[in-house]
C-alpha cells in the first residue's frame, strides 16, 4: 500500500483526506515516480470545491488532488522515455499530491537540472508554464512596458522575471505590503483596484493573471487587445483580448525556465511548506489569495 490525498466529495479542505491506496506500477511505456513534493495551485483546489468546474477537466469522484510534482523515477516500464534514478518534475492531474504517480505517454514529465531542488521543481509546470504562454501570447519584447496583474502570485512572480529577462520594464499589481517583495523580484509595484488605470503610464503590453481588472486598465490606457493576455477571465474575456493558459506554451518553455533556475538567473520563491499529513493547511493558505510565492508539500 502507499498513500495519497483523495476526496469523495466536492467542498473545502475539509474534504481532503490523506488513505492508503494500493500502489500502482508502471506498465509499458511509462515511469513510476517516488513523489518527494508538489507544489499546489489555485486550479487544483478548485476542482475539489466545484464539481462543474471538476466536469470541464473530466475529474469524477473520487478523485486524486493536485498536479504539479517533482521526485525520482523508481520503476520503468519497457519503451520508458526515463531510467529508474532519474529526477524528474511535471504534471498529473488529479495524481501528484501521492508517494507515487505513474506518468503515462500523455502526461508532462520532464528532467529536472542539477541544482534545482524537489520542492523548487514542484513548482514549475503549471506557473511557469502558464507564465510563459502569457507572455508569449502577447508578443512581449525587449523594450516593453508590461504591467502585468497579481504580479506576487504563484504565476506572477514567474511572469514578472521572465518578462525582465526578455528585456521589458515591469510593472506589478498587488497590495502594498507586497511592494517591497515585488521590487526583489525587478518589478515597480503599483496598487490594484479601483483607478488602476489613473496610477500607470507608458503601458504597452499587459498580462492579467486574476480577474479581468488589468486587461480593462490597459484597455483605457490604450494598449492593443492584441498586446493584452489573461489566464482566469474565461474563454471570452472583454475587450477582445486574449486568453491563454499553460497548454500554449511554446515547446521548450518549461525547459528554459528549468535551466534559469539552475543557472540562478531565476528565483523560486516558496511561501511555505507542508507535510503531506498538513495537506489541509496547505491548502487553506493557499486559499486566501495572499501567499508571496509558492506553497509546497513534502511526502
Amino acid at each position: 500500500m502507499s498513500r495519497a490525498v483523495v476526496y469523495e466529495k466536492f467542498g473545502g479542505p475539509e474534504v481532503l483526506e490523506l488513505r492508503e491506496v494500493p500502489e500502482p506500477h508502471a506498465g509499458p511505456g511509462e515511469v513510476r515516480v517516488r513523489v518527494t513534493a508538489a507544489g499546489l495551485n489555485p486550479m487544483d483546489w478548485r476542482l475539489a470545491g466545484s464539481a462543474e468546474a471538476a466536469a470541464r477537466f473530466g475529474v469524477t469522484l473520487p478523485a486524486g488532488f493536485g498536479y504539479d510534482f517533482a521526485g525520482v523515477v523508481d520503476e520503468a516500464g519497457p519503451g520508458a522515455k526515463h531510467a529508474v534514478g532519474d529526477r524528474v518534475h511535471g504534471g498529473a492531474l488529479g495524481r501528484a499530491v501521492a508517494d507515487f504517480v505513474v506518468a503515462r505517454a500523455d502526461d508532462q514529465l520532464f528532467p529536472t537540472p542539477d541544482g534545482v531542488s524537489d520542492e523548487v521543481a514542484s513548482t514549475l509546470p503549471v506557473a511557469g508554464s502558464s507564465a510563459a504562454a502569457a507572455l508569449a501570447a502577447v508578443g512581449l519584447r525587449a523594450g516593453d512596458t508590461v504591467l502585468i496583474g497579481g504580479a506576487a502570485g504563484g504565476v506572477g512572480i514567474f511572469a514578472v522575471q521572465l518578462a525582465k529577462l526578455a528585456g521589458a520594464t515591469v510593472i506589478g499589481t498587488a497590495a502594498e505590503a507586497t511592494f517591497p517583495f515585488l521590487r526583489k523580484l525587478g518589478a515597480e509595484p503599483v496598487a490594484y483596484g479601483p483607478g488602476l488605470a489613473d496610477r500607470v503610464r507608458n503601458v504597452t503590453a499587459a498580462v492579467d493573471l486574476f480577474g479581468t481588472e488589468t486587461a480593462e486598465a490597459a484597455l483605457a490606457l490604450g494598449v492593443p487587445p492584441e498586446r493584452i493576455a489573461t489566464i482566469a477571465a474565461g474563454p471570452h474575456p472583454p475587450g477582445g483580448v486574449r486568453a491563454t493558459g499553460g497548454a500554449d506554451a511554446e515547446p521548450g518553455a518549461l525547459a528554459r525556465i528549468a535551466e534559469a533556475v539552475a543557472a540562478g538567473r531565476l528565483t523560486v520563491p516558496i511561501a511555505a511548506v507542508f507535510p503531506v499529513e498538513r495537506i489541509r493547511d496547505a491548502v487553506e493558505l493557499q486559499a486566501t489569495g495572499h501567499v508571496h510565492g509558492k506553497v509546497v508539500v513534502t511526502l
